[in-house]
C-alpha cells in the first residue's frame, strides 16, 4: 500500500506543471472590474494597437531597439535564490526568440508557417544603472518568509518595488503559492503602474538551475513578454466561442482557435481550430500553451502590434538610459513624444520619455481652444469625456517653446 501511495504521489508531482497556466487575463480582468474607467481605456488601447491604420505602425521600420531589464529575485529558500547563470540563460533566450535567432525555428515551425515568422527587432539588456544613476548589475535579491504570497505582493514593500516602469522592464522571479501558475504580465494599457512587468515562477525561468520540464526552455518569459508588448492568446482575451469579438487576438495571420493547445501536438491539427484548414492551428506560436520545446515563433502580424506598443504605450522604454546613455538628439527626443490611444472616449495619454513637456492645448476643428492642461508626468492623462465627438488638434509645449502638434479623435 505504501508503495502504491508513493507511486501516486510521484505521478501527481509530474502532473503539477503538465498544463501551462498564464494569469494575464485574470489579472487584467481584476483591474477592469475594479476600475470601469480603466476598462474603457484598456479596450481603446487594444483597439489602437490592433488597428491596421494606426499611424505609429511604421514609424521606426527596421530599427532594432534595446529594452533595459531589471531582475528582482524573491526567494523563500536558498534553492529559489537562482543563480546569475540562470538569469543570463533567460536573457539569451529572450534575445534569440525576439530576433528569430532561436535554433529550433526551422524544426519546430512547419514549412507552411515559416514565411510568417518575424524578427521582432527587440533586444533585452540587463540594466547597468538604477533610476538614480547608480551603477548596477541589473539584479537585486531579497529573502522573503514562507508565508509570502508572491503573485500578490511581488511589487509591494514586502517584496521588491519596481524600478521606474516607464524606463525599465521589471521582471520578478519567485515561487508562486498557486502551484499551477507559471507567470503573468500586464498588457500595455497598464503601462507605468507599480506592478507593471513580468511575474514568473523560478521553475519556469531560463533553461538551467531550478527550471523544470516541460517548461524549462525559457518560453514562459517569451510568452508573457509578448503580453507585455500587447499580444493576446490566439483564442482571444476572454472568450473561447468562435466568431465572437472576445475570441479574436486582433492578428490577421494567426488562425483563430477556441481553446489553447497543450503538450506537443502533431502538425497539422484542427482540434481547436475555428475553421478547419489544411495547415490547421498555429499551436507552435509563442502565445499558445504548448510545451516550451514545441513553440518557436512570433508572426509578422504580432510584430506589428508589438511595434505599435513601442511607439505608443511603451514609447518611454525607447529612450531609457538604463543600459547606457543613448545621446538622443533634440529632433529624436521630440519625435519620441507619443499620443495614444486614438480614437478615444474618456482620456488619452501623452508620453514624453526624453523631452520635458509641461503644457498641452486642445483645439477643435474651428481653431477654438477647448482645453488646456499642465503636464507633470512621463505618462499624462488628458480627460476629454466632456467634449463633443469629432477631431481635435493638439499643441504640446515645453515652457514657451512649441514642440509638437498632433491630432486626436473623440468618439
Amino acid at each position: 500500500m505504501k508503495k502504491i501511495i508513493l507511486i501516486v504521489l510521484a505521478i501527481s508531482s509530474l502532473n503539477v506543471f503538465s498544463q501551462r497556466t498564464c494569469a494575464t487575463t485574470e489579472k487584467m480582468n481584476e483591474l477592469k472590474a475594479n476600475n470601469p474607467s480603466f476598462a474603457i481605456h484598456h479596450q481603446e488601447t487594444m483597439d489602437y494597437l490592433q488597428n491596421s491604420t494606426t499611424a505609429q505602425t511604421n514609424k521606426s521600420p527596421n530599427v532594432v531597439v534595446t529594452i533595459p531589464v531589471v531582475f528582482h529575485v524573491l526567494y523563500k529558500t536558498s534553492i529559489q535564490n537562482i543563480s546569475d547563470a540562470q538569469i543570463n540563460s533567460q536573457l539569451t533566450i529572450l534575445n534569440n526568440d525576439f530576433r528569430k535567432l532561436n535554433s529550433d525555428f526551422s524544426t519546430v515551425v512547419p514549412a507552411a508557417f515559416q514565411g510568417l515568422g518575424a524578427d521582432v527587432e527587440i533586444l533585452f539588456c540587463k540594466a547597468t544603472r538604477t533610476p538614480a544613476g547608480v551603477a548596477s548589475t541589473g539584479i537585486e535579491r531579497k529573502s522573503v518568509p514562507s508565508s509570502f504570497v508572491f503573485e500578490n505582493d511581488y511589487f509591494a514593500t514586502a517584496g521588491l518595488t519596481a524600478w521606474d516602469p516607464t524606463k525599465y522592464l521589471n521582471i520578478w522571479i519567485g515561487r508562486f503559492t498557486n502551484n499551477q501558475l507559471l507567470g503573468f504580465a500586464y498588457l500595455p494599457s497598464a503601462a507605468g503602474l507599480a506592478y507593471d512587468g513580468l511575474c514568473i515562477g523560478d521553475q519556469f525561468f531560463g533553461n538551467t538551475g531550478t527550471a523544470t520540464a516541460p517548461f524549462n526552455k525559457g518560453r514562459t518569459a517569451t510568452h508573457e513578454i509578448g503580453h507585455y508588448f500587447g499580444l493576446l492568446h490566439p483564442w482571444g482575451d476572454d472568450g473561447s466561442t468562435c466568431g465572437t469579438a472576445a475570441n479574436s487576438d486582433g492578428v490577421s495571420d494567426t488562425p483563430a482557435t477556441n481553446d489553447p493547445y497543450s503538450g506537443c501536438p502533431t502538425f497539422p491539427n484542427n482540434t481547436n481550430a475555428c475553421t478547419s484548414t489544411t495547415n490547421g492551428s498555429m499551436f507552435m506560436n509563442y502565445m499558445d500553451y504548448v510545451n516550451d520545446a514545441c513553440m518557436a515563433f512570433f508572426t509578422n502580424g504580432q510584430k506589428t502590434i508589438m511595434r505599435n506598443t513601442l511607439n505608443g504605450p511603451r514609447a518611454s522604454l525607447l529612450t531609457s538610459n538604463g543600459c547606457a546613455s543613448l545621446g538622443l538628439d533634440e529632433v529624436g527626443a521630440i519625435q519620441a513624444i507619443a499620443v495614444y490611444p486614438n480614437p478615444v472616449s474618456q482620456y488619452f495619454i501623452i508620453t514624453s520619455p526624453h523631452t520635458t513637456v509641461d503644457f498641452v492645448e486642445v483645439y477643435n476643428v474651428n481653431g477654438q481652444l477647448v482645453k488646456s492642461q499642465k503636464l507633470e508626468e512621463i505618462n499624462n492623462k488628458i480627460y476629454i469625456e466632456d467634449l463633443e465627438s469629432g477631431v481635435y488638434y493638439l499643441r504640446i509645449y515645453n515652457g514657451e517653446s512649441f514642440l509638437k502638434s498632433d491630432k486626436i479623435i473623440k468618439k
